[in-house]
């Protein structure tokens, strides 16, 4: 399977998305912003960090770089497109998905790992997890609030977009448990065809037992098969 990894300036976890694919057996390559065409492409990531320094707002300028038309291009087109983090920002800045990522409740950075639960796991994203299944990923964010308007977020829960949502060790969905204030609690969604995944977690982090766990591989194996 071919994958593109987005490269913006700023952007510090490229390399670590970029080491899972390849640890994956993704055959990945590495596309600078200023480039204005895509090599083929299975899956399509824009990874995390501070694309520009987070200046304006975060996804701002990102959103609005060479390479994003052709990102659109190929989305509309069916392509998988996966955005982790500042990732998922640049998508909202895109409206490649809807919403907004918002300053976090505590008006603090956060960088820790927390409980997340498999929402729909009936998506080229999700399938080798189980339904309802708890796994500890890291976050590392400023502005993870996703916040939306009623309507979208009515067709949200009614048409199954919403990936990921934060809870307990027991799956137990409550503000406790939300490190953001993200509007139910929601960690990352789909757009309507399911072909794109915009997530707040870092899947990428968590590949590898030695230096975290293995809650993130399941991501990439269900996009391999």
């Amino acid at each position: 399977m071919k994958s593109s990894v987005i490269v913006f300036p700023g952007s510090n976890c490229d390399r670590d998305i970029a080491s899972a694919l390849e640890k994956m057996q993704f055959k990945n390559q590495m596309v600078w912003h200023k480039e204005t065409s895509l090599p083929k492409s299975d899956l399509i990531v824009i990874p995390g960090g501070f694309s520009y320094g987070d200046y304006l707002r975060s996804g701002a300028i990102a959103g609005k770089s060479l390479i994003i038309d052709e990102v659109i291009k190929f989305a509309n087109s069916g392509c998988l497109v996966l955005g982790i983090c500042n990732g998922f920002q640049i998508l909202t800045e895109t409206g490649l998905l809807k919403g907004t990522l918002l300053r976090n409740k505590n008006l603090k950075f956060i960088n820790r790992d927390v409980n997340i639960k498999v929402v729909n796991n009936k998506t080229k994203f999700t399938s080798k997890y189980n339904l309802n299944q708890i796994l500890k990923i890291n976050i590392a964010h400023n502005e993870g609030n996703y916040f939306t308007d009623p309507n979208h977020l009515n067709i949200l829960e009614k048409e199954n977009l919403i990936a990921l949502k934060y809870c307990n060790e027991n799956g137990e969905v409550d503000e406790q448990s939300n490190p953001n204030g993200s509007l139910k609690n929601i960690a990352g969604i789909f757009n309507s065809k399911k072909n794109i995944l915009g997530m707040m977690p870092h899947p990428e982090r968590m590949v590898d037992q030695l230096v975290s766990n293995t809650d993130g591989v399941n991501l990439f194996n269900s996009l391999l098969n």
